[in-house]
């Protein structure tokens, strides 16, 4: 027993502890052997619960990376679904935002069939040429007429001096204007000034010397005014408000008489030697004026206003990329462009189809033009309160007017013609005027309101529209950047040397400059198309059912009838319209 208690820890690693089973093995002489047996056996018990043990391990682990994963993948699925979503709102979104935006679908819808027989005719000459053949007895004279002043030999009463405001064309008229009635009051101009606008956001705004030629302008005048740089130095250093001499637009009735200069500027023109003109935007009228002053308004804007060098050589670049670098030549490109501009001048009868032309689109449907013409567009409430709040902005005292009183409604606006024709109404007249779709057209300025959707129209029936951004290298027109001015003068230059000119609004003033440069240099062969935007507007309401022949006919007939030459009605333009004695002799 004492034995058997000594071994008694052993026992408790074998199989057996009770002591009443001791018999079963035998006497003592057996206990050698089965201590052997025994501690072979906890040798494999340990091996099979260590295996044991590493499988439930390993399955444990396993079980936890599969759950793992198992979560990972469920969370990459959420997320790509969600991605997914977003993304397809977001692309819903952008399509929302570009999507066409159609007026008149089945008339475009004709439209496109018509453009595809006009590449099969070969008649179609009409929308290059002015329908009446008076046109061509026209010629310009203004700068063969006598000189009213004879320059230094007649006394000056002082010093007229003018700040322009506005863009380009807006300048133009101010300082023909200004020039005239400078030779009214027998005063000495100063060379005109050019107020920043912040309409146009330049960086600096350009003077009057970085878009004319100041030498040029001095020189061609000396005989009907004097023209100097600058005031005398005992001048300028009055203070012109305090003396009374600063005269600003609200001093001055819009086109006002010559009676009016004499009787009101004149007097402090005297006293003080000098008056300054801020803004003066169309304060001189059109009639009742004398011959001479007339003319010299002519003589001032269609001769002695020349482009700049640098302008000029761009200009030329512009137009010859346009034409495709063709060696073609039209009467104004000497006017607007000069020596930069090389090639043979091509007459009439040689002309064809088969050689390069092209047409220029002056679009007037920039944001401030849509804004404040309180016309709808098919843009619904978010066009509506994108306008409105560009109202607010920009034209508060149009906001006032509003609210005070009764606006018309959109479609009584249409009707009477005061809403901006948009690009799809426009490339709905071209195509009915017989314009070929392989066609090239200069697009004048590109900040269209609406940008892509809006004119999606125009481009998909005339693949060929080219804007200066589109000609001109980013090198090329580093110059004229931030300039507005003279990128004006890019699209003046490009629009008047077009084959044919087509505008929307004849009320614009680079429209109108244009077309009365046209009218001047070119004789019969520089149309421009000009559209009664009202009756426009009656053959577009009967867009649901009138035929396209009749379409065509009525277009047509429209344009034609405003092409009609006749002497210059009173009142009227004499920059838009100088077929008058004043500035055009009849031959």
């Amino acid at each position: 027993m004492k034995g058997y208690q000594v071994r008694q820890p052993d026992s408790l690693m074998g199989y057996d502890v009770f002591p009443e089973r001791q018999t079963f093995f035998g006497t003592s002489k057996g206990l050698p052997s089965i201590g052997k047996r025994q501690t072979l056996f906890r040798k494999h018990v340990r091996l099979m619960t260590c295996a044991i043990g590493l499988l439930v391990l390993l399955f444990l682990l396993d079980s936890l990376m599969l759950s793992l994963i198992q979560q990972k993948n469920l969370l990459k699925g959420v997320h790509e679904k969600s991605l997914n979503v977003i993304q397809g709102e977001r692309t819903e979104f952008v399509k929302a935002q570009k999507a066409p935006r159609v007026m008149f679908e089945g008339l475009l819808h004709l439209a496109s069939h018509a453009l595809a027989e006009n590449e099969l005719k070969n008649n179609l000459r009409k929308p290059w040429e002015e329908p009446y053949s008076k046109a061509a007895a026209w010629k310009p004279c203004a700068d063969q007429n006598k000189p009213r002043n004879q320059g230094s030999a007649t006394k000056s009463y002082g010093f007229i001096m003018v700040s322009a405001n506005g863009g380009l064309n807006q300048q133009r008229v101010a300082v023909c204007n200004a020039v005239a009635v400078a030779s009214l009051l027998n005063a000495t101009l100063v060379l005109p000034k050019f107020l920043y606008s912040n309409v146009w956001k330049d960086d600096r705004y350009s003077q009057f010397g970085d878009i004319y030629q100041e030498e040029a302008f001095i020189e061609f005048l000396p005989k009907d005014l004097n023209i100097v740089k600058e005031l005398p130095p005992r001048l300028q250093s009055l203070d012109l408000e305090a003396i009374g001499s600063l005269i600003t637009d609200l001093d001055i009735m819009k086109e006002s008489k010559p009676s009016y200069f004499v009787k009101a500027i004149l007097p402090l023109l005297i006293q003080n030697e000098v008056v300054h003109f801020v803004g003066f935007g169309n304060r001189l009228a059109f009639d009742p004026l004398p011959f001479d002053l007339q003319r010299l308004r002519c003589k001032c804007n269609f001769h002695a206003l020349k482009f700049v060098p640098k302008i000029q050589e761009a200009g030329a670049l512009l137009v010859q990329r346009i034409r495709k670098f063709s060696a073609r030549l039209n009467p104004l490109d000497e006017q607007l462009i000069g020596s930069y501009m090389h090639g043979v001048p091509l007459e009439e009868k040689e002309a064809s189809l088969s050689q390069p032309r092209y047409l220029a689109l002056h679009l007037r449907f920039e944001m401030d033009m849509v804004a404040y013409s309180l016309c709808e567009f098919g843009g619904g409430e978010n066009e509506k309160k994108e306008l409105q709040a560009y109202r607010e902005t920009h034209f508060p005292a149009l906001v006032m007017r509003t609210r005070n009183s009764q606006v018309a409604s959109s479609e009584d606006l249409r009707k009477l013609g005061r809403c901006p024709l948009t690009p799809e109404e426009a490339a709905l007249m071209l195509v009915a005027l017989g314009v070929k779709r392989s066609t090239r057209i200069y697009l004048a300025g590109s900040q269209i309101y609406g940008g892509h959707s809006r004119m999606v129209a125009l481009t998909s029936l005339f693949p060929n529209v080219v804007t200066k951004e589109d000609l001109l290298t980013p090198t090329e027109l580093a110059p004229f950047r931030n300039f507005s001015s003279q990128m004006a003068a890019l699209d003046f230059i490009a629009c008047a040397t077009a084959d044919v000119f087509a505008m929307t609004d004849s009320g614009s003033q680079l429209s109108s400059l244009v077309s009365g440069y046209r009218t001047y240099f070119g004789g019969r062969k520089m149309p421009s198309i000009r559209p009664n935007k009202k009756r426009l507007a009656r053959i577009l309401s009967e867009s649901g059912s009138i035929e396209w022949v009749d379409f065509e006919e009525r277009v047509r007939k429209m344009i034609e009838e405003c092409q009609r030459v006749g002497v210059r009605p009173v009142g009227r333009s004499i920059y838009r319209q100088p077929r008058s004695p004043e500035c055009m002799c009849k031959a």
